[in-house]
């Protein structure tokens, strides 16, 4: 296993979460998730940047614990650099703010400013992207690949196959269980 950059969707997945209340992973993506993050723990090298862009957004979104997901250990690991398993890279700006390293036509595709210093790290590092459930990914292959830019779909390339069915539907009032008569009588004061 090489240099990975790991975009947040695969922690929050291998954590069996979706972000933002989003519909839940399948238990096949959660297990690809997982199983990469292991193995990138014990054979590969995580990539970050040196201004720590990528630890914030992790920490917005995993457990600086470690548990009791493997995307939150993945964290951990992050946190505590695991010297063999950690590698930072300075990200240069240019003049206009844009990471010096992100390719122009990327830029130009409109290609989402969350994910751009992945792209850059990739870039500079000469890493493979890991991902998830992010579809810019997909909608962006042709130009990543232009420029060089390897993705690891980690859950396939079809967005069907990321998540469950049906399962960001909020739950409605009519759909939610009665209460016992009896408690539901009490509760109103009657």
């Amino acid at each position: 296993m090489n240099r990975f950059v790991v975009d947040t969707n695969v922690p929050i997945v291998a954590n069996n979460r979706s972000r933002s209340n989003g519909p839940r992973p399948t238990m096949d993506c959660v297990e690809a998730a997982i199983l990469f993050l292991v193995a990138l723990l014990r054979d590969g090298t995580a990539c970050l940047d040196a201004d720590g862009e990528i630890q914030r957004e992790y920490h917005k979104h995993l457990r600086s614990k470690g548990e009791p997901g493997v995307g939150d250990r993945f964290y951990l690991a992050i946190l505590n650099s695991a010297p063999n398993r950690v590698e930072r890279f300075q990200l240069a700006r240019r003049d206009d703010g844009e990471y010096a390293d992100l390719p122009q036509s990327l830029i130009d595709a409109n290609f989402d400013h969350a994910d751009r210093k992945f792209v850059a790290l990739a870039s500079r590092a000469r890493a493979t992207i890991a991902n998830a459930t992010d579809s810019d990914w997909i909608i962006h292959g042709v130009e990543l690949s232009a420029c060089g830019i390897d993705v690891k779909f980690l859950c396939d390339c079809d967005k069907d196959k990321w998540f469950i069915p049906d399962s960001r539907t909020k739950v409605r009032k009519s759909d939610r269980a009665t209460p016992h008569p009896s408690k539901s009588s009490r509760a109103r004061g009657k």
